[in-house]
């Protein structure tokens, strides 16, 4: 089945396309799917999708339980041919100085760091790998010191680690067990980690008896460990990892897959009525990387360092709370604005039903004759409260998805293959969806529509595949988001110079639609401001470009057509506005000073009161609505005293001119293609941005307008996306990615090309509904007439007070 532009229109407007697909011959079944697939239907489907996975976790929670730690023991799978991802949640890479963070923090809080080893050679490896997560080193066991017990203990991190020589499950190992549990609660380690199977397997050369021994053991074993896992301990039992047999030595050729599974078998059924945690995990990661075994019997480097994090994020995460480390963690505490934000919310929802109801009520009691009740006034308060009410179920929704443990959340990795093909796809259906445009200028509605459109699912994708990793793809994506401001610097100049509008009523109302969602978020989900990073960055963009603006004199088309003196004034307002930028970017401490200052130090600094992450993403893009406001001024001085003309469809320039203009264009793509992939570091490569992110943006501006056909045509697909990318940079945070960014929202576990499809359906739905909220909203609450609007603004203020008071801001 195929689809028209038209199709594409019908998802904002929910008009039929039935007509266009008779007329292109599509069958009449093509036909009816299209007319019955707009904009409400999708929000219908996906409304649908949202319960029926609310249904499908409830479930799922109800019958296995809640505890992301058994998430992380049990299952998961190995992700980009490398990294190891559990099932269901998140794991946080802990570096040395983050695993000494974590013991020193514990130790802090009063909490004894004891952790035992005891088993068999497997065991002291893991031992031996747990230890060198903080930095030390533990001496290869050879000779007599290959039976002996070890320890490892830190003053200063109030850790002690023990390793247990206890190669079998006999009398020996159960004495030490009961001695623990008869021990006083200062004594118990607060981990405990077992295994044995492998040294008895190649000991009694894997009889019949020594399994029947085995289990017997592990039974009597099991009844005590019980008991320690009553008292607080967390018993962990390593379920075997095969074995490389073609690599075992002569002594341990009794030790067989076969013989393991047998044991692990036992071990499963003897302790499955316990408390003690089975690792399986464990197993599985080993079995993935069983050929980097050099011994064929123990794990090689990279399966122990998958281990050993498990462990770590085990015993740390739930009081790290690190973003990216959703496994063991419980869910954020709601604060008490987020209760207060919701209770109004709620309000609105049950009043929304009311008036709902009353209407329908009134419906069914209209007698025959009477007149039908008409439909309630676009900015009248029925409108305002049914449009909040959709916009609470929505931050339900949000909330749902990014403050609680209800759905899975799963690590981000990057894959070329990942990255490129779905980019791949995306270009191929907007070449798809191309048709003939309405405008003909340089940079027309459609076109800078469909440029935010592209950049935004291309920035999608880099975010859904953690594509930061790779220098050059970083670099572009900079561009894309420095494209953004040049077009914001670009558009509102324009319209600036054609209309001369600059009322508040304008600027209240632009702003209103940027930070609409933002502010929103930031009550429901307890972030601050600048967490959106982008949106501060447009908005405080559009503030300094208004300003400029509005500072007399203010020069138009208008009053410059016959005072070239206007063009001097506008001159002077580019230099002032570049010095600005200039000064503030010469020093940091200056620039701080600027930003910290009460009240609005609340708008530029993180949770962490830290405005470093302001500073970065200002001086990175510091020139760039600058240049879009400098290109649309040469732009309109080149249409009014250069033989420049885009009224019409032709090429904006002929002959050698216009070959000269595309080799320049692809001489600066490529030019700075060639520098992100000669630039040696993040910092270098950001150091320079700034100076010459101009030259490709250009260079694409000049390509995609100096051929006629090309400029007048565009891609509708991408165009829709961009009327709502700014509600789709925003919503991706928190119901598409996950863990602020860090994760991956999971609704389909074990299928990840259709979660990806899923989540990105509902995703685009919500979105798509945010705006059109958005659009509701802004008559109402800020109107037309300039006392109202500033009325509300008042009272947006007042609303703001107590909760700056709270938070320090005054």
């Amino acid at each position: 089945m195929t689809f028209s532009p038209a199709s594409i229109r019908s998802l904002t407007a929910g008009g039929a396309t039935a007509a266009a697909g008779a007329e292109t011959g599509r069958p009449k079944l093509t036909h009816s799917l299209l007319h019955q697939f707009n904009a409400r239907n999708a929000r219908s489907i996906a409304v649908a999708l949202v319960l029926v996975f609310i249904s499908y976790h409830g479930l799922v929670r109800l019958v296995y339980g809640t505890d992301s730690c058994a998430w992380l023991l049990a299952r998961g799978e190995y992700h980009a041919g490398a990294a190891w991802q559990p099932y269901g949640c998140m794991v946080h890479t802990y570096t040395v100085r983050d695993s000494r963070r974590c013991m020193r923090y514990l130790e802090f809080l009063g909490q004894r760091n004891h952790l035992a080893f005891v088993g068999d050679s497997r065991v002291r490896q893991l031992y031996a790998a747990f230890v060198t997560q903080f930095g030390e080193t533990v001496p290869p066991a050879e000779g007599a010191r290959r039976h002996e017990d070890l320890v490892y203990e830190d003053a200063q991190l109030g850790l002690r680690v023990q390793f247990l020589w206890r190669p079998l499950v006999d009398e020996r190992l159960l004495g030490d067990v009961i001695e623990w549990r008869e021990a006083p609660a200062a004594r118990l380690p607060r981990v405990l980690v077992l295994g044995s199977a492998t040294h008895a397997i190649k000991t009694f050369n894997g009889s019949e008896t020594a399994l029947r021994a085995y289990t017997r053991n592990v039974t009597r074993l099991g009844a005590v460990l019980d008991q320690l896992a009553g008292a607080g301990v967390r018993v962990l039992w390593t379920v075997q990892e095969p074995v490389f047999y073609d690599r075992l030595a002569e002594r341990r050729r009794a030790i067989t897959n076969e013989q393991i599974d047998l044991y692990n078998a036992a071990a499963r059924r003897v302790l499955a009525s316990t408390r003690v945690r089975l690792w399986e995990s464990n197993r599985l990661i080993g079995s993935g990387r069983l050929s980097e075994s050099r011994d064929g019997l123990h794990a090689g480097p990279r399966a122990q360092g998958h281990v050993v994090q498990l462990l770590m994020n085990l015993y740390c995460n739930d009081r790290m709370n690190y973003n990216d480390g959703t496994c063991c963690s419980g869910g954020e505490p709601v604060t008490r604005l987020q209760v207060v934000t919701f209770a109004g919310f709620a309000s609105c929802v049950v009043a929304a039903a009311a008036l709902r109801g009353l209407r329908w009520l009134r419906q069914r009691r209209r007698r025959p004759g009477e007149p039908e009740e008409p439909e309630p006034a676009a900015g009248g308060a029925y409108a305002l409260v049914t449009a909040l009410a959709r916009l609470g179920i929505i931050m339900a929704y949000f909330f749902l998805c990014d403050r609680t443990t209800f759905f899975m959340k799963e690590n981000r990795y990057f894959t070329p293959l990942n990255f490129w093909l779905p980019l791949g796809y995306l270009v191929v259906l907007g070449l798809f969806f191309n048709e003939e445009g309405r405008h003909t200028n340089l940079l027309h509605r459609d076109q800078t529509e469909e440029w935010k459109g592209w950049m935004q699912l291309t920035i999608l994708v880099y975010h859904m595949t953690a594509a930061s990793k790779v220098l050059p793809i970083y670099m572009h994506i900079r561009v894309l988001v420095s494209s953004y401001l040049f077009l914001t610097g670009y558009g509102h100049f324009m319209l600036f110079w054609k209309t001369g509008q600059t009322n508040l009523v304008r600027f209240f109302k632009v702003v209103f639609r940027m930070n609409m969602l933002t502010v929103t978020l930031c009550f429901c989900m307890n972030r601050p401001y600048q967490f959106y990073y982008f949106v501060p960055l447009v908005t405080f963009w559009y503030v300094m470009l208004f300003i400029m603006l509005v500072v007399p004199p203010r020069v138009t088309a208008k009053s410059s057509e016959n005072n070239h003196v206007q063009y001097l004034y506008l001159v002077i307002k580019f230099i002032v506005f570049f010095s600005v930028v200039i000064i503030l970017f010469m020093s940091e401490v200056f620039f701080e000073k600027i930003f910290v200052m009460r009240p609005w130090k609340a708008l530029y600094v993180t949770e962490d009161d830290d405005i470093h992450q302001w500073w970065f993403r200002w001086q990175l893009d510091r020139f760039s609505v600058a240049f879009g406001m400098l290109f649309a001024f040469l732009y309109v001085l080149a249409r009014r005293h250069l033989p420049l003309d885009d009224n019409s469809p032709g090429n904006l320039l002929s002959g050698n001119l216009a070959l000269t203009a595309v080799f320049l264009s692809l001489a600066g793509l490529g030019g700075y293609s060639t520098f992100t992939f000669m630039c040696s570091s993040k910092p270098d490569c950001n150091r320079v941005h700034p100076y010459i992110v101009f030259i490709p943006i250009l260079s694409y501006v000049v390509l995609r307008n100096i051929v006629g056909c090309l400029r007048t045509r565009y891609s509708s697909l991408f165009a829709w996306f961009g009327r709502i990318s700014l509600e789709l940079f925003i919503g991706q945070y928190h119901i598409w990615l996950a863990a602020n960014t860090y994760g991956v929202l999971v609704l389909v576990p074990l299928y990840p090309v259709l979660n990806v499809l899923i989540t990105s359906f509902i995703f685009i739905c919500v979105s798509l509904e945010v705006h059109r909220i958005t659009d509701e909203l802004t008559p109402v609450l800020v109107p037309n007439d300039w006392r109202l609007c500033l009325r509300n603004f008042v009272i947006f203020v007042l609303v703001l007070v107590p909760i700056g008071v709270h938070d320090g801001m005054f």
